[in-house]
């Protein structure tokens, strides 16, 4: 995502909003600061791009995941 200073934001913005409304979001920062990020109002959010549950019941976990192998165990017990 590109950044622009203020300056250019404020002589720029016509191009910058409609370049942000065709899905080319920009960030503008103060003294090289991100302040704000401009994207277009019907970009997915992240909470909408995360899709929980999608490999429900297609994934299966082994009951003995918790159980740590004997050699395993002593590498990290520090036992020889």
């Amino acid at each position: 995502m590109r950044t622009v200073n203020i300056h250019e934001a404020q002589t720029q913005l016509s191009r910058l909003v409609e370049q942000a409304a065709k899905g080319d979001g920009f960030i503008i920062a103060k003294a090289g600061k991100p302040l704000v990020q401009v994207i277009a109002l019907d970009t997915p959010s992240r909470e909408q791009k995360r899709r929980l549950g999608f490999m429900a019941g297609k994934v299966t976990v082994p009951d003995d995941l918790h159980q740590m192998d004997a050699e395993i165990e002593q590498l990290f017990a520090g036992k020889n």
